[in-house]
């Protein structure tokens, strides 16, 4: 696979190639996300139903957080590279990386199954925490039943993810979410008639499925059969106490809770309150997610250089990838507020959807940008802070910071401008988590140039301003939504490019000169054809008579 050798020096040639595939089956998984969404919208609407359903969805959101994007990436795929630079060293039968699987896979297996075990037997409980005011509990909590399958599969899923990661092998796991929403809309479109909103969870629980067993031959081939999982010897056992989890894991659900608080605060506003609040996230969240796969793809180089003592190398690979994460999470949110009826329309409405539905979901999205960047920031940033061998606390206390900040503003803002309120709030709660990692990383683990980093991204946002100022005047000129968005798409990126030339954002610059010289580059000449094989001599048998 080429993304494996392509990147496994951590070039920059190989970093793009994995990033370019990373994010292409990204935004393959996102796009069949939004389809699963519109289907979903399709037949249940802004209704009760999809408020049960977006209830119990909470249970696999969280999850994905903790077991698949932050918590057991930024624990595990550092045992993992230090397990696979010992690999080479190694000498007789012993394999570290077979030993570290044989260490935690088996005992994980356990907690995960039977975490999911007590979640499925406590869902009313769960549903009274998290929407207490809901006006049918029944349904949320059997949707909650079925999506609690996904705390087992998704953990699985995870650790194969941070397996094949830290082996450089990134196609396998950016294709999980594909997998993922397969499952979910094949579902929810054969057996919607027969169970209702019930079939979207049960694919939930058959889309996570999907999930290991897509990565399932990979991680054979990178870390041995099953049979190998047997407990082996414990010489050179890997540091996964407590006490390193513990801070990756509070600052995840930290995280995460953000959508929690939202759903707790909403659950008393009018139906449909929840779903406008999921689907303007959903898709306002697009460009951050997009943004943050060169950071995915370059953690394990980050890593690897903080363990064998190259800071300044670690401070260069951070610095660049938080202009480029800023780069794209920016232009993607000009984009979002310029034209936000119109992508609501072209997506979601149809059926039950209506033209309401559109207006307060479009309106709750613009809000939702104004936290983009900080979404973006927290993401890249709290990778460092986990890359080395040391259990670090201080990102979980500055998301705790942010996070009671979210809720103590959603308390404030909900009365008096219910869902625009609460989405304010997240993006005020993010954008403190931001700036306190920014603020702590140099003075922590690497010692990124503060003031520089935030230039860089005061001039591109000065670029999104100039960028989204012009979506918002164009974007009514078009009567046809499709067309309108078709144009924006065309007119965002250039006006973003423009700006940051004028400003003299030094990103933009970069990009520009990268094409010219893409454009200018001669044509690779073909290769000469290779020689035909010569057939080889026939191997003399030996006569066992003849001694």
């Amino acid at each position: 696979m080429r993304t494996d050798a392509a990147s496994a020096d951590g070039g920059g040639r190989g970093i793009a190639w994995a990033a370019g595939v990373t994010a292409g089956l990204t935004v393959a998984g996102a796009v069949l996300g939004l389809g699963r969404d519109q289907a979903i919208a399709h037949l249940f609407g802004a209704s009760v139903d999809s408020d049960a359903f977006l209830i119990a969805w909470t249970v696999p959101e969280m999850a994905a957080t903790l077991l698949i994007e932050d918590a057991m990436a930024l624990v595990l795929v550092p045992a993992f590279s230090h397990a696979i630079a010992r690999r080479a060293a190694a000498s007789g039968s012993y394999d570290p990386v077979r030993n570290l699987v044989a260490a935690t896979f088996p005992r994980l297996f356990a907690l995960l199954a039977l975490g999911a075990g007590l979640l499925a037997l406590g869902a009313p409980v769960v549903v009274g925490v998290l929407a207490p005011g809901f006006s049918d509990p029944g349904l949320a909590v059997d949707c909650t039943r079925l999506t609690a399958a996904t705390v087992l599969t998704f953990g699985i899923a995870g650790y194969f993810s941070a397996v094949l990661r830290a082996h450089r092998c990134y196609t396998p796991p950016a294709g999980v979410y594909v997998a993922y929403n397969v499952g979910i809309i094949g579902c929810t479109l054969t057996l919607h008639s027969l169970w209702g909103v019930r079939a979207a969870a049960a694919g939930v629980a058959l889309g996570g499925l999907l999930m290991v067993l897509v990565q399932l031959p990979f991680v054979v081939r990178k870390a041995g059969r099953p049979r190998l999982l047997r407990a082996t010897r414990r010489r050179s056992r890997p540091p996964l106490g407590l006490a390193l989890l513990a801070p990756v894991v509070l600052f995840a659900v930290s995280r995460q809770s953000q959508v929690l608080a939202e759903r707790f605060l909403a659950a008393s506003l009018p139906p449909g309150a929840i779903s406008h609040l999921n689907y303007a996230q959903k898709v306002a969240q697009l460009p951050m997610v997009l943004s943050l796969m060169i950071v995915t793809v370059t953690f394990p180089v980050v890593a690897r250089a903080l363990a064998d003592g190259e800071h300044d190398r670690a401070r260069r690979r951070v610095e660049r990838d938080l202009a480029l994460a800023g780069l794209v999470v920016l232009l993607g949110a000009a984009l979002v507020v310029g034209y936000a009826p119109q992508i609501i329309e072209v997506l979601f409405q149809r059926g039950a959807f209506d033209a309401e539905d559109t207006r307060a979901t479009a309106t709750v999205m613009r809000v939702y940008a104004a936290g983009l960047l900080g979404h973006c920031l927290v993401g890249a940033l709290g990778r460092p802070f986990f890359a080395g061998d040391r259990p670090i606390w201080y990102p979980a206390a500055a998301m705790a910071a942010g996070l009671a900040v979210t809720v103590a503003a959603g308390a404030v803002a909900v009365g008096p401008w219910g869902v625009y309120g609460i989405a304010a709030a997240n993006a005020l709660g993010i954008s403190v988590t931001a700036v306190l990692l920014l603020g702590g990383l140099g003075r922590r683990v690497v010692a990124i140039r503060v003031p520089a980093v935030l230039r860089s991204l005061a001039r591109l946002a000065l670029a999104a301003a100039a960028a989204a100022a012009a979506g918002l005047l164009a974007a009514p000129l078009l009567p046809n939504p499709l067309l309108s968005l078709a144009a924006g798409g065309v007119l965002a990126p250039a006006v973003f490019l423009a700006a940051a030339l004028a400003v003299r954002a030094p990103e933009a610059r970069q990009l520009l000169s990268l094409a010219r010289r893409k454009a200018t580059r001669p044509p690779r000449s073909p290769r000469p054809p290779r020689p035909p094989r010569q057939p080889r001599p026939p191997r003399q048998r030996m006569n066992r008579h003849v001694r």
